[in-house]
């Protein structure tokens, strides 16, 4: 990655991606951004105006208009970083008609919380098994880090994990502003599970929240759940971590307290008793812990891991469970 001048691709058009261009630009290492959106009319709206008519408009988009396009294959051809930034459930579809040879020398981010549906992986897995995508080739974004508050310039906190250390402290170096403060990680599979488990969390938190629960059992249920993220890691990857860091227990936090957390809110809806679908629609926006609840029952069959929180938020969303009925057994289950 020793070039004069980056060129960086953020692939989505969500308040995380647009929050993405916002640190990287805000940033003063020299670089050249690349936009991929979905969303046709949306791409002709931040040319025209240079705001993102959707998500934290208040945002000034400054990226040149002829770098902003729906054609990924062209923009991942001229970048050589490549930050993905699309809803897990919905990354297969944007990467429709790009091949492992698209990647071929291209350093590539997550800044994805969820898992693959289907093949039930991380990204960084999946992305190595269909791309052909280096562990050391790779970097993942974790938080504590709402993108509404990026757009405020809030201070916020972001982890940078890769298989390749120096990898992630230079990429670190090109999002660090005077808002964002960098910590660098060598650990992938934790910073994407707690990514993903956290997400699982902050449902169960708005139910509880739905059905009545106050803040004495929301803290028990908390400091239940890094327990039990802890014990789900540690199966999948046991290497010596500090589960206690932001990237696992302050982003855990974040999201299950945070009014900006739409988990957290799509959680209080069911537990209001909305169904799943009136849910979404009322949100506009993708709750990534619905589809990682399901995905992580499957991957928990393999591993057994004691998980009473998952386990609970999936027989209320997938099994149509009585939300008042299951949070108390589930209460019955927490120490």
């Amino acid at each position: 990655m020793h070039q004069q001048k980056y060129k960086i691709l953020v692939a989505g058009g969500g308040s995380w991606a647009t929050a993405n261009i916002k640190m990287l630009t805000d940033n003063p290492v020299e670089k050249e951004i690349f936009w991929w959106m979905r969303n046709a009319k949306a791409v002709e709206h931040v040319q025209q105006f240079g705001h993102n008519p959707n998500y934290l408009s208040s945002v000034e988009i400054k990226v040149p208009a002829q770098n902003i396009s729906t054609d990924l294959k062209s923009l991942i051809s001229k970048a050589d970083i490549i930050l993905l930034n699309v809803p897990a459930a919905f990354l297969k579809e944007a990467l429709k008609g790009i091949t492992p040879e698209d990647f071929v020398g291209k350093k590539v981010i997550s800044a994805i919380k969820g898992i693959v549906p289907d093949e039930n992986l991380i990204i960084g897995e999946f992305l190595n098994q269909r791309y052909n995508i280096s562990f050391d080739d790779f970097m993942v974004i974790s938080g504590p880090c709402h993108a509404e508050e990026v757009a405020l310039e809030k201070l916020s906190y972001l982890t940078i994990a890769s298989g390749d250390n120096e990898l992630a402290a230079c990429f670190a170096g090109m999002i660090s502003t005077r808002y964002i403060n960098t910590i660098v990680s060598d650990d992938i599979y934790g910073t994407e599970y707690a990514a993903v488990l956290k997400n699982i969390y902050a449902i169960a938190s708005g139910i509880c929240h739905g059905v009545g629960y106050g803040d004495n059992f929301q803290s028990v249920l908390i400091s239940n759940a890094i327990r039990e993220l802890e014990r789900f890691v540690e199966a999948v990857h046991p290497i010596d971590r500090d589960i206690k860091e932001s990237a696992y227990l302050g982003d855990l936090l974040v999201t299950a307290y945070s009014q900006f957390s739409r988990n957290r809110t799509f959680g209080n809806m069911i537990g209001k008793g909305y169904t799943v679908t009136s849910a979404q629609l009322e949100m506009n926006m993708i709750a990534e812990g619905y589809y990682a609840v399901n995905c992580l029952h499957q991957i928990n069959k393999q591993y057994k891991v004691f998980m009473p929180i998952c386990s609970a938020v999936y027989a209320i969303l997938y099994e149509k469970r009585n939300p008042t009925i299951e949070m108390k057994h589930l209460a019955g289950q927490l120490s």
